[in-house]
């Protein structure tokens, strides 16, 4: 596979490069990461979006909207020179829409999630359609980017039992291929902005807002495990641990039974419910001394990251890729294996707040990692690595 080392890769002068980013999911954590990256990045950066709505849709259609913009923005502004599409793109067709256009560029794919190990819902049935449509983007990309070391092995685990379902002229054999030309880079996210919008409160003074405060910065959605952080949170109440909660992210439109009956079990101890605006997200981020993820399904975990960044302590599953963004040195107190470790360790961080904050304060260097300054030049680094060296200088 591909290196992840940027210094393994042809260096460059930015100057004048141009990146035409195509995500079809503009929202969320996909909008952060496009234009968190046109914004930082030393080259020429033009993102080409739909609104986040419709996934299916966007994957299997997007592209016929968005190639004849493509094709306007070249002729207008000049030719491009690297070709950046998300995995909500079917690459192949986009490419070849947008051949005319765009020519014969590089392409690079930056697979945010898969419709392989991506779990699906209780209403939810299998279909094959968009996990092929994520193969065949790999395929055709000249380079495929993944988020993290567990999504490239749990997707290239799943692929062979995959591809061996279809009849005949098997794609098997090109599957080293595709591993050959995958690499790890993370998701970037503005770190620095925390820093600027709010000073830390400093964790050596003895309880500065009362009561501890619990983080759940995550969608409320089946793949998020719900049912497990509703009865971690009963435990604790009807053990008579003090803290107060925060469910910041984003909701159903109908409220679940689980969140009803939270709402009911806390009372005025539900400081904040629902998605939070830039502002509210990052006071709570700062205020929070605990962050809880019981997730069944994590590719990165960028809310982990801010909340870890700001100052709270992980309390996250030893599973998906967790393991991978904790240090090993904090695998035992930051991570659980069942609901009863899980318990124990929101248990230990509400009531040894010092402790807490000490291994949050350890911690937080290995979250700045993630931050744009580090990660846009590692984005310039291995986008240019596609080009030819004629054109890359």
């Amino acid at each position: 596979m591909v290196g992840d080392d940027v210094d393994d890769l042809h260096r460059f002068d930015g100057r004048g490069v141009r990146v035409a980013l195509v995500e079809p999911y503009l929202g969320g954590s996909h909008r952060a990461w496009a234009e968190g990256y046109a914004a930082h990045s030393q080259l020429d950066v033009d993102v080409f979006g739909l609104p986040a709505v419709h996934w299916k849709w966007r994957l299997h259609g997007a592209h016929v909207t968005l190639a004849p913009r493509l094709a306007v923005a070249a002729g207008r502004d000049g030719p491009y020179d690297v070709l950046v599409a998300s995995s909500m793109t079917n690459l192949p067709a986009l490419l070849g829409l947008s051949r005319r256009a765009i020519g014969d560029v590089p392409a690079v794919l930056y697979v945010h999630e898969n419709q392989l190990t991506f779990p699906l819902s209780p209403t939810d049935r299998v279909d094959l359609t968009y996990a092929m449509v994520n193969w065949t983007s790999m395929v055709a990309a000249d380079l495929v980017v993944f988020n993290s070391r567990f999504h490239l092995d749990d997707w290239f685990a799943a692929l062979p039992d995959f591809l061996a379902r279809f009849p005949d002229h098997g794609h098997g054999r090109l599957i080293d291929q595709v591993a050959a030309k995958s690499t790890v880079a993370p998701v970037g996210a503005d770190l620095r902005a925390i820093d600027r919008r709010h000073d830390r409160v400093a964790r050596e003074t003895s309880d500065p807002w009362g009561r501890p405060l619990v983080l759940w910065n995550q969608r409320w959605e089946y793949d998020k495990g719900t049912a497990e952080l509703a009865a971690a949170i009963r435990a604790l109440v009807d053990d008579g641990v003090p803290f107060d909660v925060a469910l910041a992210g984003e909701r159903p439109a109908d409220d679940p039974v689980e969140l009803v009956a939270l709402r009911s079990l806390l009372g005025e101890r539900l400081v904040h419910e629902g998605y939070a605006d830039v502002d509210d997200y990052h006071e709570l981020l700062q205020r929070a001394d605990v962050v809880i993820s019981t997730a069944h399904h994590e590719f990165f975990g960028i809310a982990i990251t801010e909340a870890v960044y700001a100052g709270a302590f992980p309390v996250l599953p030893n599973r998906l890729v967790y393991p991978e963004r904790i240090p090993p040195e904090h695998h035992d107190a930051c991570l659980y294996r069942d609901g009863r470790e899980l318990v124990a360790r929101m248990r230990w961080a509400l009531t040894h707040r010092r402790e807490a904050a000490a291994v949050a304060a350890a911690l937080r260097p290995v979250m700045a990692a993630c931050d744009w300054s580090v990660v846009a030049p590692r984005y310039d680094a291995l986008f240019a690595g596609t080009m030819p060296l004629s054109s890359a200088g």
